[in-house]
């Protein structure tokens, strides 16, 4: 497969492909908060009503804040819930960027396509800027899509029809890379060519 040739546009997930992220960080710190269980709640694979609703702009963020803090002990600040939701973003590796800019250069369509929500997205990009070669996201993608932004998350076939809808992409001819499966296989319900991105495994290798 030769990603240059092959595909007219790549669509890249962000958490987990572009920026590191890591769930038991998250699980971790709200059960140390006073969350039992946290897993069953969220996790990479599935999630409860609540992170559904936040992630598809359903609810603001304080609204999703107050829903946690009446399950946890009193006392326990907003600020606190907000570092253990945020536990799990971790690091943008600059030679990522460095990958994405040189697609761009070479003229490839490049898009952004993540479940994410507005507390999540605050800390990613402020992440994103401390990559040494950091460019302006908005600048870098095609186009930019999240989730809690319009109304719609993955893995449903239906996000993936509007995003190659509004950019004239053909299913065929467009990558989504991903690291999660059910993602995946929404997108190859439309004909998208699908890469799951393993775990331990570097976006960066796919174009060495």
């Amino acid at each position: 497969m030769n990603l240059q040739s092959d595909f007219d546009a790549i669509i890249f997930d962000f958490g987990g492909v572009l920026i590191n992220i890591d769930y038991q960080l998250s699980i971790s710190a709200f059960e140390a908060l006073g969350v039992h269980d946290f897993n069953s709640l969220y996790n990479q694979a599935e999630q409860s009503k609540l992170f559904d609703e936040i992630e598809t702009g359903k609810i603001s963020a304080q609204f999703f804040i107050n829903q946690l803090l009446s399950q946890l002990p009193p006392g326990t600040t907003a600020n606190a819930v907000v570092s253990a939701w945020n536990a799990m973003i971790l690091d943008v590796p600059v030679e990522r960027v460095q990958l994405l800019q040189n697609l761009k250069s070479r003229g490839q369509k490049i898009y952004l396509l993540s479940n994410t929500n507005s507390i999540h997205i605050d800390k990613a990009w402020r992440k994103w800027k401390e990559a040494e070669v950091a460019v302006d996201p908005k600048v870098l993608f095609d186009n930019i899509y999240l989730s809690h932004e319009i109304g719609m998350r993955k893995p449903n076939k239906e996000i993936f029809e509007f995003v190659c809808a509004e950019n004239a992409l053909d299913p065929k001819r467009t990558l989504f890379i991903d690291d999660s499966i059910q993602h995946i296989e929404g997108a190859s319900q439309i004909g998208i060519h699908a890469y799951h991105l393993k775990k331990g495994e570097d976006i960066c290798q796919l174009f060495s």
